[in-house]
């Protein structure tokens, strides 16, 4: 994947204390550092561009994190939820899919934001997992931004996973569509964190994912990663529907299988392709050329568009099956989904949101 290398680096009074200040300015001398007051960094946060989104990726602005780094999935309405928790240790990321959801959840708010008091972070989940030590959680830390892709210029997983790796009632998931797992290799994870690729196609990849690792690149990461120790997940979403999408998606599935061992995959997810009418509009401003602004979608009542519920159902059961040949037992599970297709997909649907989390930390 390309390089990230912003054109300045806005720093808040105080931050340049913090371990993500040291490893910025090791990675990157040449770059221009801007120290600035509290009060001054909000000037620094919106963009009056006619692509502020766009603009937001070319500058990091590195700040304290003044509210609650942890948090319930907030998922979708009348789906099925996976009882999934988020940490938040930063804000944009530095890729383009052209289906990205930040596009509209960031509209108003574009900077690439890093928070530098990830010892809160810690300290936080620190009491939440304390508290909780007869639940399990499992948790995230790709909900608005990629888990990985500022990794090698941060070093925040050589914060979190030692952290996760002493928690005996919590998984972490590092989710990304990066090949930046460097920093991961030398930790010992304990069991107790799972790596995920959000994965597609090579041409999906190609004209879709902007500024992404490769397909062959996200598959040679996992496997780096799976002989270190970690537990792999994949993430099969969106699926795209297009002429000939069986024959790649199938590929795909068994080109994984086949370089993956099947018995290290902590779990698969699936969702189709989702977005809402605001971010259609702004995908095809931005990215005119995609051919996923033309499919046809229906909107849902959640407020997102998705393809009709047959097709959903038919393009899972395909899946399904090429998923199940080449791994028979590993847990699968679909991403924002209806209690009904869960039903005509596996012939059954979670109860709640809990059995679902359950399940999937028993497998």
């Amino acid at each position: 994947m390309r390089e990230f290398k912003p054109l300045e680096i806005i720093v808040e009074r105080g931050s340049e204390e913090s371990p993500a200040f040291k490893n910025l300015w090791r990675a990157f001398p040449e770059v221009p550092f801007v120290l600035v007051e509290p009060e001054r960094v909000a000037g620094f946060l919106f963009s009056s561009f006619d692509d502020p989104l766009g603009e937001g990726k070319k500058r990091l602005v590195l700040m304290r994190h003044k509210g609650e780094f942890l948090k319930k999935c907030p998922g979708s309405d009348g789906q099925v939820c996976c009882n999934y928790f988020v940490i938040n240790f930063a804000s944009n990321c530095p890729m383009e899919c052209s289906y990205c959801y930040l596009q509209d959840y960031l509209a108003s708010n574009p900077a690439l934001k890093l928070f530098s008091n990830v010892g809160d972070l810690i300290d936080e989940a620190q009491a939440l997992l304390s508290r909780h030590r007869k639940s399990f959680f499992r948790i995230g830390t790709g909900e608005i931004t990629d888990s990985l892709a500022l990794d090698p210029y941060v070093g925040t997983s050589a914060d979190l996973i030692p952290f996760f790796a002493e928690q005996p009632n919590a998984l972490l998931e590092l989710k990304t569509k990066s090949d930046r797992v460097e920093g991961l290799l030398a930790l010992d994870p304990k069991g107790r964190v799972v790596v995920s690729w959000s994965m597609n196609p090579p041409g999906v990849i190609e004209q879709e994912e902007h500024l992404t690792a490769s397909f062959e690149e996200r598959l040679a990461a996992a496997r780096r990663c799976q002989e270190t120790g970690y537990k792999l997940g994949f993430h099969f979403d969106p699926i795209v529907e297009y002429p000939g999408w069986e024959e790649d998606y199938r590929t795909m599935v068994e080109t994984i299988f086949a370089v993956i061992d099947h018995r290290r995959v902590a779990w698969v997810s699936m969702g189709v392709l989702r977005n809402t009418p605001a971010l259609k509009r702004i995908m095809r401003q931005r990215f005119p050329s995609s051919r996923l602004i033309c499919g046809e979608q229906i909107l849902c009542p959640d407020g997102k568009m998705r393809y009709f519920q047959p097709l959903r159902v038919s393009m899972y059961r395909k899946m399904l099956g090429w998923i199940r040949a080449a791994s028979p037992t590993v847990f699968v599970y679909l991403c924002m989904e209806s209690k009904d297709v869960w039903n005509q997909v596996f012939g059954f649907f979670p109860s709640c949101e809990k059995e679902l989390g359950r399940q999937m930390v028993l497998e």
